[in-house]
Protein backbone atom coordinates (compact mmCIF):
# COMPACT_ATOMS: atom_id res chain seq x y z
CA UNK A 1 0.00 0.00 0.00
CA UNK A 2 2.29 2.45 0.78
CA UNK A 3 4.81 1.87 -2.45
CA UNK A 4 1.59 2.06 -4.30
CA UNK A 5 0.59 5.34 -2.59
CA UNK A 6 4.52 6.92 -3.04
CA UNK A 7 4.30 5.87 -6.91
CA UNK A 8 0.53 7.62 -7.51
CA UNK A 9 1.01 10.11 -5.27
CA UNK A 10 4.36 10.84 -6.24
CA UNK A 11 5.06 10.52 -2.27
CA UNK A 12 8.41 11.28 -0.43
CA UNK A 13 8.34 8.97 3.18
CA UNK A 14 10.87 8.70 5.89
CA UNK A 15 10.09 5.15 7.26
CA UNK A 16 11.74 4.06 10.24
CA UNK A 17 11.89 0.54 10.88
CA UNK A 18 14.15 -2.18 12.40
CA UNK A 19 12.98 -4.86 10.26
CA UNK A 20 14.84 -4.92 6.75
CA UNK A 21 12.79 -6.94 4.81
CA UNK A 22 9.76 -4.45 4.88
CA UNK A 23 12.29 -1.45 4.59
CA UNK A 24 13.40 -3.06 1.59
CA UNK A 25 10.18 -3.45 -0.40
CA UNK A 26 9.57 0.37 0.62
CA UNK A 27 12.92 2.73 0.44
CA UNK A 28 14.57 3.61 -3.11
CA UNK A 29 17.47 4.81 -0.46
CA UNK A 30 18.02 3.54 3.25
CA UNK A 31 20.58 4.72 6.34
CA UNK A 32 21.65 2.29 8.64
CA UNK A 33 22.14 3.70 12.10
CA UNK A 34 24.19 2.09 15.23
CA UNK A 35 23.52 3.96 18.52
CA UNK A 36 22.25 7.24 16.84
CA UNK A 37 24.58 7.78 14.30
CA UNK A 38 24.50 6.59 10.24
CA UNK A 39 27.00 4.20 9.26
CA UNK A 40 26.31 3.07 5.80
CA UNK A 41 23.95 5.14 3.38
CA UNK A 42 23.31 3.54 -0.42
CA UNK A 43 20.31 2.92 -2.65
CA UNK A 44 17.85 0.29 -1.47
CA UNK A 45 19.49 -2.29 -4.59
CA UNK A 46 22.92 -1.78 -3.75
CA UNK A 47 22.82 -1.88 0.24
CA UNK A 48 20.49 -5.41 -0.30
CA UNK A 49 23.10 -6.85 -2.98
CA UNK A 50 26.48 -5.88 -1.03
CA UNK A 51 26.15 -4.33 2.40
CA UNK A 52 29.18 -2.27 3.09
CA UNK A 53 29.32 -1.92 6.84
CA UNK A 54 29.92 -4.47 9.69
CA UNK A 55 27.09 -3.42 11.41
CA UNK A 56 24.98 -4.08 8.39
CA UNK A 57 26.21 -7.25 7.48
CA UNK A 58 25.59 -8.65 10.91
CA UNK A 59 21.68 -6.89 10.27
CA UNK A 60 21.51 -9.37 7.35
CA UNK A 61 23.04 -11.85 8.68
CA UNK A 62 20.51 -11.83 11.94
CA UNK A 63 17.02 -12.25 9.65
CA UNK A 64 15.94 -15.61 9.65
CA UNK A 65 15.42 -17.35 6.50
CA UNK A 66 12.92 -19.91 6.18
CA UNK A 67 13.00 -22.48 3.44
CA UNK A 68 11.32 -25.97 2.72
CA UNK A 69 13.24 -27.80 5.29
CA UNK A 70 12.71 -25.47 7.80
CA UNK A 71 13.33 -21.69 9.44
CA UNK A 72 17.18 -21.10 9.32
CA UNK A 73 18.32 -19.90 12.77
CA UNK A 74 19.92 -16.12 12.15
CA UNK A 75 22.94 -15.22 13.68
CA UNK A 76 23.76 -13.02 16.89
CA UNK A 77 26.16 -10.18 16.86
CA UNK A 78 28.87 -10.92 19.26
CA UNK A 79 28.66 -8.90 22.40
CA UNK A 80 26.58 -6.25 23.57
CA UNK A 81 26.35 -2.33 22.67
CA UNK A 82 28.25 0.41 24.80
CA UNK A 83 25.82 2.65 26.63
CA UNK A 84 24.51 5.39 24.62
CA UNK A 85 24.87 7.94 27.01
CA UNK A 86 28.24 7.09 27.44
CA UNK A 87 29.64 5.98 23.94
CA UNK A 88 33.50 4.98 23.66
CA UNK A 89 36.08 7.60 22.44
CA UNK A 90 36.46 5.65 18.61
CA UNK A 91 34.18 3.33 16.90
CA UNK A 92 30.82 2.65 18.74
CA UNK A 93 30.76 -0.79 16.94
CA UNK A 94 34.23 -1.33 17.44
CA UNK A 95 34.06 -3.72 20.42
CA UNK A 96 31.51 -6.04 18.31
CA UNK A 97 32.68 -5.77 14.88
CA UNK A 98 35.08 -9.00 13.87
CA UNK A 99 37.37 -6.38 11.45
CA UNK A 100 38.28 -3.96 14.67
CA UNK A 101 41.41 -2.16 13.95
CA UNK A 102 43.51 -0.68 16.51
CA UNK A 103 42.56 2.20 14.85
CA UNK A 104 39.19 2.24 15.64
CA UNK A 105 39.29 2.20 19.07
CA UNK A 106 41.03 5.69 18.92
CA UNK A 107 39.12 7.28 15.99
CA UNK A 108 35.09 7.84 15.45
CA UNK A 109 35.01 6.92 11.25
CA UNK A 110 33.71 9.83 9.28
CA UNK A 111 30.54 9.12 6.91
CA UNK A 112 32.93 8.78 3.51
CA UNK A 113 31.27 8.51 0.03
CA UNK A 114 31.86 5.11 -1.45
CA UNK A 115 31.22 5.35 -5.12
CA UNK A 116 28.85 8.02 -6.40
CA UNK A 117 25.51 7.16 -4.34
CA UNK A 118 26.44 5.73 -1.59
CA UNK A 119 28.32 6.24 2.06
CA UNK A 120 29.80 4.41 4.93
CA UNK A 121 31.28 4.79 8.32
CA UNK A 122 34.52 2.31 8.13
CA UNK A 123 37.79 2.19 8.82
CA UNK A 124 38.10 -0.65 6.64
CA UNK A 125 36.98 1.70 3.62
Amino acid sequence: MIAELRSRLGLTLLFIAHDLRVVEHVADRVAVMYLGSIVEEAGSDDLYREPLHPYTKGLFAAIPEVTSAGTRRAGIMDGDPPSPIDLPPGCAFAARCPFRMERCALERPLLRPMGEDRRVACHLY
